[in-house]
């Protein structure tokens, strides 16, 4: 039998190829795609406690709320809040996870009934981040705060969902709203602040979620 050169060498790149792209898929990086929220709230409720006086009574500082938490936290602003703290750290995130923002939030009510990825990515490796709800509300007994709803969706390498964690959180204010007189930029990075401090809150109880789902192998 006559040893075909060209041929050999053919099915040693084609093997070489084959190893490369194997490789490389192995070493593609992960992502986290993160999409801020959609809507803003406030709310302000007196003695009556709630209710359409309470609503009536406070629309107009309720109006006012709503529109200079716009300013401090625009979708923009609440990527780079979460861009700013240690995601892979919190998150547990792959090395090398690329981070993809998407400036246009999500349709809120489509947040629970969309079950697929809501990219058009095809990583192999694949994670979401959502933002759902910012609100803020005042209350005659507990005070000040701002609340903020998140959920994680991690994809795998398909279109299931693998693994999901929701968490509602809020903390308490002290800056915000600003009082005519007050500093107004310290309000506004107060909630900042507070929205990046309620966001680890959800993050360590996430990855304790995680951990709880995943156990380590007993030996």
């Amino acid at each position: 039998m006559k040893f075909n050169t060209r041929a050999a060498l053919g099915a040693i790149a084609a093997a070489t190829l084959f190893a490369s792209t194997g490789a490389m898929a192995q070493q593609a990086p992960c992502e986290l795609h993160i999409w801020p929220a959609e809507r803003m709230a406030s709310m302000t409720t007196g003695l009556l406690g709630g209710g359409l006086l309470d609503a009536a009574i406070h629309g107009g500082k309720d109006a006012s709320n709503k529109a200079q938490m716009a300013s401090a936290l625009d979708s923009p602003s609440q990527l780079d809040a979460l861009q700013s703290l240690d995601l892979p750290a919190l998150l547990n995130l792959a090395p090398g996870t690329v981070i993809v923002r998407h400036e246009e939030p999500l349709v809120r009510k489509t947040m629970n009934k969309i079950k697929t990825r809501r990219s058009d990515s095809t990583a192999a490796c694949y994670k979401e981040l959502i933002v759902g709800d910012v609100f803020y509300q005042k209350a005659a007994i507990y005070g000040r705060s701002l609340h903020t709803l998140f959920m994680v969706r991690d994809f795998g390498n398909d279109q299931t969902i693998d693994f999901e964690y929701k968490g509602l959180g809020g903390n308490g204010l002290k800056l915000f709203p600003a009082k005519e007189g007050e500093d107004a930029i310290a309000a506004l990075n107060e909630l900042v602040d507070v929205f990046k401090k309620i966001f680890v809150e959800y993050a360590n109880n996430e990855r304790k979620s995680w951990a709880a789902k995943h156990p380590a192998p007993k030996r």
